[in-house]
């Protein structure tokens, strides 16, 4: 298929990239550039791409694709409660758009990176299957909730439209992020010899690797229409259902001479679920997250020694948050977190 994939030069995006053009596909990126330069190691090699904000896809720019895969978004809930205006109109207005977009184009199949934070605490200690009430507690969550609900009713007999709900990711991209739990977790050991904890440990977090994600989108890219048209999967595996607290244990074993330290000082994250993953399993067979918790703590850790990671790097290269802020400090990205061309 000719594909267009947002987000490419971003976390997910860098690594599902070769994935998908491994699998045959040809792929075009589309991406504002917000987080190109966020590069540890070598850098990649990106497909051709569209240099343009999510908000300003030009009417024709989907034209002759057969596939839309949806990754861009304002990507984390620091970053959404800072701004929420703004992570309505890219995450929800944009998205819903550029979904309009393709279904015009003649696109017939589009899938939606959500994300398995759309169920906000489960409250109790059974697994969360793709039917369960939806609790969205982040703007970020709920953005990703409301393009869900659009993007059902433009599902017809030409336009498949796939949700998939990502547990949080983890594992090296050559594009870092060190804002999420396991990278950041491990990052901290390396640096300072200490996995510090701010909660009280006790939430549970369904984690999947990133590459785990780029294969599920692959096969469900290629899965038949009847299997996935118009439905919702949690991407991850069981075996990484692991609590706050297990996860810094991991780290700690993944990095000789660190320590554990519990603080305690946020109280009890309200965001804490189990997840089951069993129904993408049951629509695709062989779709199976294989890579685990500690699997990505060695890689991490590999990584980040071998690409000399630096606190500086790790703290505001890698932070969303911190990147978008330096940025407009520096004048290269507005108000309205739009990428400043140079011009000349």
């Amino acid at each position: 298929m000719r594909v267009l994939l947002t987000g490419h030069q971003g976390y997910l995006g860098t690594v599902m990239a070769p994935v998908l053009a491994a699998a045959g596909h040809q792929v075009t990126g589309l991406d504002s550039g917000l987080f190109a330069d966020c590069v540890l190691g070598p850098p990649p090699a990106d497909p051709e791409g569209l240099a343009v904000d999510l908000r300003d896809v030009p009417d024709r720019a989907l034209d002759g694709f057969d596939a839309v895969i949806h990754l861009a978004a304002l990507s984390n809930d620091p970053l959404g409660s800072l701004a929420p205006e703004l992570t309505y109109d890219i995450n929800y207005h944009a998205s819903v758009r550029l979904a309009r977009l393709a279904r015009e184009a003649g696109v017939r199949r589009f899938l939606y990176a959500s994300t398995c934070s759309v169920y906000g605490s489960s409250g109790g200690d059974e697994l969360v299957t793709e039917d369960a009430p939806l609790r969205p507690l982040t703007p970020y969550a709920e953005s990703k909730v409301r393009v869900e609900d659009e993007l059902l009713e433009l599902a017809d007999a030409d336009f498949t439209p796939v949700f998939l709900r990502n547990a949080t990711a983890f594992g090296f991209s050559p594009r870092l992020r060190a804002d999420i739990v396991l990278n950041n977790l491990v990052g901290h050991a390396h640096l300072s010899g200490v996995v510090k904890v701010l909660s009280d440990g006790t939430p549970w977090r369904p984690l999947v690797h990133a590459l785990d994600i780029a294969e599920a989108f692959t096969a469900v890219l290629d899965a038949p229409r009847e299997a996935v048209h118009a439905r919702a999967f949690n991407v991850g595996g069981e075996q990484n259902n692991v609590t706050v607290a297990e996860i810094a244990a991991t780290v700690v074993e993944a990095v000789p001479g660190s320590t554990l330290l519990v603080t305690g000082e946020t109280g009890a994250d309200p965001r804490s679920y189990r997840v089951d993953f069993s129904r993408l399993r049951a629509a695709v067979p062989g779709c199976e997250a294989r890579r685990s918790v500690k699997e990505g703590a060695s890689e991490l850790i590999d990584a980040y020694r071998r690409y000399g990671l630096t606190a500086q790097a790790f703290e505001r290269r890698f932070t969303r948050l911190a990147r978008l802020a330096d940025r407009q400090a520096e004048g290269t990205v507005g108000a309205e977190l739009r990428p400043r061309r140079a011009i000349g």
